[in-house]
């Protein structure tokens, strides 16, 4: 099958299979070779879709193809101080196995610059595996770089709820 066939629709909180898409979909990719962690509870699943769903600027595309959800994208609006305008970040792309090098990737990212453009996004920013070699040659096509000057990618876990042995 070629990408046109793949339809890019942004997530319906009201329908059932979107939601349960999302939590299938997040928890391949928690399992997958790029992603890492344990897979979430079922009330962690909730909690997902619950807070994608009242996030004031979420942003969740899912990608479909003869009626099987077959990967998606979350984003989050942000505000650039430097720039005065709206900012985009990815949080998560991810596309089954597969599915995968048939274009549904660069699909669910071009729809997503095309909802940047039209927030009036001043840019749209993600983070990459240094190991991820294969996504970070479909973002340089899209035209996404490193920062000048570089960065690291720091974080801070504050506590240990977000362990899914918890639930």
């Amino acid at each position: 099958m070629n990408p046109i066939e793949t339809q890019i629709i942004p997530c319906d909180y009201t329908n059932t299979d979107h939601l349960n898409a999302v939590a299938l979909l997040i928890n391949a990719y928690i399992d997958d070779d790029m992603g890492g962690g344990e897979p979430l509870s079922s009330l962690q699943k909730l909690r997902l879709v619950d807070g994608l769903h009242v996030h004031p600027k979420s942003i969740v595309l899912l990608a479909e193809r003869a009626g099987d959800f077959v990967g998606l994208l979350t984003a989050f609006e942000n505000f650039s101080t430097f720039t005065a305008q709206p900012m985009i970040n990815v949080h998560d792309i991810f596309v089954l196995k597969e599915y995968r090098g048939q274009g549904i990737g660069k699909q669910l990212l071009q729809t997503l610059i095309k909802e940047a453009e039209d927030r009036k996004a001043s840019r749209i920013s993600l983070e990459v595996r240094t190991d991820n070699l294969s996504a970070q040659g479909l973002y340089s096509s899209l035209g996404f770089g490193d920062t000048e000057p570089a960065m690291y990618y720091w974080r801070k876990y504050l506590s240990d709820i977000v362990s899914s042995n918890d639930f």
